[in-house]
């Protein structure tokens, strides 16, 4: 009986010792983290460059002063690609250029595409710009609009194609159009390549894009105001998104309710946002503007999207009552976004992409549904958990977060402060914070 006895505590000692093993595997792998400079590639805006009133030199400095690493554009904007390669060597900029509002013209744009290319200053080529409101003729059919949209899905599978079939082009991704959601008719523009049985007037296997493409701004005619979790909510790719976003556009469309990908589906779907942003208003003003800029991006990497272009860097001439969307004003006096992400890109400056990043063991207890965090690694190995708080309708959040081990050093930054550390801790594990409406910055 005693010989029983001792081997059922063997059989109990060794399951509690696997607990424990397991425990402590989980314990030390933690959260891993994303490279800072990922999340610096991300930061996106729209910007005409040199076109409708914008100049070179405006649009240089402005990129350099806030930090923004990428600008969407395209043919309608008319702009040389001689001063696209400028930009790109002055500010380490690259361009997502695309056909845009009505463009049709795929020879064109690959032909300047492959200058971009071989200057090193290429992100990716786009569809068309909203069909819903900028139609197209396309190989003598017009459409989008109220009108058919095979015209449109005719054009960004043959814009697909050819980049892919390019030798120069071929492994650039092929952002979709914007606004599938739209559609008129079901021409199987809410996938990226059509599926077998999706009963579209395309044919199944009809290739699109490599990327999802939406205009997911965080203020909707649908959801007007300021809100708690506005840009987290918004970044949202399923069904509770309250704005237009990827779910209204890929996965059942807000227009015709054609059906996409499913709610799983969705979550992994390759995406970027071309356009987004909040208008200064009598809901928002300059101040509240540049909280919200900061949260959207950072919302927007966490939630899965790749690129994410603000509307708008600064007002454009033939658009001046667009200038409450604008980064900056006319004449490139920054607003207090500008500052703002000036501060954010700095603390968390960095230029190279660790290739395997670390991880950390942090906990956030009892963590409110208005905070959010996103840790990420510099390529010294420098680790930066960034906390925002959501709290845009009222109240703040009071947070800890545990750290998981003594560091020797811990410091605080809050970019509507500045760049440099407003509290440095010294051989702490731990962190008490109060959220409200912006980033905080805990740098270990």
């Amino acid at each position: 009986m005693r010989k029983i006895f001792y081997l059922l505590y063997i059989c109990l000692l060794a399951i509690s010792c696997k607990s424990e093993h397991v425990i402590s595997r989980s314990a030390k792998e933690g959260v891993t983290a994303f490279p800072a400079n990922d999340f610096l590639n991300s930061l996106g805006v729209c910007s005409s460059i040199t076109g409708r009133g914008e100049t070179l030199k405006g649009t240089i400095d402005a990129l350099n002063y806030t930090g923004i690493r990428f600008i969407r554009c395209g043919l309608e904007d008319g702009i040389s690609v001689q001063d696209m390669v400028t930009l790109h060597n002055q500010t380490g900029a690259r361009i997502a250029y695309g056909l845009l509002s009505g463009g049709t013209d795929i020879d064109r744009l690959l032909r300047q595409s492959r200058q971009l290319a071989s200057a090193g200053a290429l992100l990716a080529i786009e569809g068309n710009n909203e069909p819903n409101n900028w139609g197209i003729t396309y190989q003598g059919e017009t459409g989008g609009r109220n009108l058919s949209w095979l015209p449109v899905a005719k054009l960004q599978r043959d814009l697909y194609k050819a980049v892919k079939n390019d030798p120069v082009l071929k492994d650039y991704p092929v952002w979709t159009i914007s606004e599938s959601g739209a559609e008129t008719d079901n021409v199987g523009l809410q996938f990226l390549t059509i599926p077998e049985d999706a009963e579209t007037l395309m044919p199944a296997g009809t290739k699109y894009a490599d990327y999802a493409n939406c205009h997911n701004y965080i203020t909707h005619p649908g959801w007007p105001g300021l809100h708690d979790n506005q840009t987290w909510l918004s970044a949202s790719p399923g069904p509770d998104c309250p704005v237009d976003g990827l779910y209204k556009n890929f996965g059942i469309t807000w227009n015709k309710k054609f059906t996409g990908y499913s709610e799983s589906e969705l979550v992994t779907l390759p995406r970027v946002t071309t356009e987004t942003g909040f208008p200064v208003g009598k809901d928002v003003n300059e101040e509240m503007q540049a909280r919200l800029f900061m949260n959207l991006y950072l919302s927007q990497f966490k939630r899965g999207w790749s690129h994410t272009a603000i509307y708008l860097l600064r007002t454009r001439a033939n658009e001046t009552e667009h200038e409450s969307y604008a980064i900056f004003k006319l004449d490139y006096t920054p607003n207090q976004a500008a500052h703002y992400l000036h501060n954010l890109t700095t603390i968390l400056a960095d230029k190279r992409s660790i290739e395997k990043p670390g991880s950390v063991n942090y906990a956030i207890p009892n963590q409110p549904e208005t905070v959010h965090d996103l840790l990420l690694q510099k390529s010294d190995g420098t680790f930066c958990l960034v906390l925002w708080g959501e709290r845009f309708a009222s109240g703040t959040d009071e947070i800890t977060v545990n750290l998981g081990k003594t560091y020797r050093a811990v410091k605080i930054y809050d970019p509507t402060i500045g760049t440099a550390a407003v509290k440095t801790l010294k051989k702490n594990s731990s962190v008490s914070l109060v959220m409200s409406d912006h980033p905080i910055i805990i740098e270990f």
